[in-house]
């Protein structure tokens, strides 16, 4: 999730792609070769997060130099995606989602290293969770409050962990069901707490629609611009207020609030 001024949108652009957080509002979707840049150049572009991955479109991450490349050789060979809206990853031709049984059993711990903010971000998780759950009877995110005290990805008590990090990146950043155990965490900058009519709750919302797979809306073709790549398949028509639509990319809504559509595709991939 990118920070709510914008003002540290990536200026290196891979044509319409981000290279490192998102492009700049009103790009155009077409690729003009000569602005590609190569992939040392793509690279040294792209922030590394404390774990070592990668992180790009904002708040998703790539876990190695070799994820990375490919994902570059991706992009550069990409072309227009016929459209057809809650949109999920896939990896391999495959959606890139949890088994119905991990998806009712979504562990996660709170870092007490959030301090005086803790309750808050307690409070703000359980919120955006339930935006999901309430979509739909095979999603249940379980707070395990037991291993707050060790709330790190190397915690076998839990699925992941919700931790803090300073940084002027993003205001918070997930993970997809694909990343490897050891990278699977929720982010979270203090910015959260003055996002403007961004609340803390449907940010949370948006990065666990990550954790459930979902992709940013904005890749479509439809946005016409912050086009990512074309490894995802579309679930529900477009939707330009979706909660995974910045507002930045052509979004209609300013508050990321979740819409019937993000529910109807939810409930598509995990039962309604």
């Amino acid at each position: 999730m990118l920070k709510s001024s914008f003002s540290r949108i990536a200026t290196a652009t891979l044509g319409a792609t981000a290279l490192a957080f998102t492009v700049a509002p009103g790009a155009h979707a077409a690729r003009a070769q000569e602005d590609v840049p190569t992939f040392q150049e793509f690279k040294a572009a792209t922030f590394q997060d404390v774990g070592g991955q990668y992180v790009v479109n904002g708040d998703e991450t790539i876990a190695t130099s070799n994820q990375l490349r490919a994902y570059y050789e991706k992009m550069v060979n990409s072309r227009d995606t016929d459209s057809q809206s809650l949109v999920v990853n896939t990896v391999g031709g495959s959606d890139d989602v949890w088994s119905a049984s991990q998806a009712q059993n979504l562990t996660y711990c709170v870092s007490d290293d959030f301090g005086a903010d803790k309750a808050a971000m307690v409070s703000a998780m359980q919120s955006g969770a339930g935006q999901w759950e309430a979509a739909s009877s095979g999603v249940d995110f379980v707070y395990v409050p037991s291993a707050d005290a060790n709330c790190t990805v190397s915690n076998s008590a839990v699925l992941f962990s919700v931790e803090p990090i300073e940084t002027s990146e993003y205001i918070a950043r997930a993970f997809f069901p694909s990343s490897p155990a050891s990278q699977q965490n929720v982010l979270v900058d203090d910015s959260i707490w003055s996002s403007g009519s961004w609340t803390p709750s449907n940010i949370l919302a948006h990065e666990l629609g990550h954790t459930l797979g979902f992709r940013h809306e904005h890749t479509r073709p439809e946005a016409g611009t912050c086009f990512e790549d074309n490894n995802w398949r579309p679930l529900t028509p477009y939707d330009s207020a979706s909660i995974m639509h910045y507002p930045q990319c052509n979004g209609s809504s300013s508050d990321l609030s979740m819409t019937n559509t993000d529910r109807q595709g939810v409930a598509s991939v995990y039962g309604s």
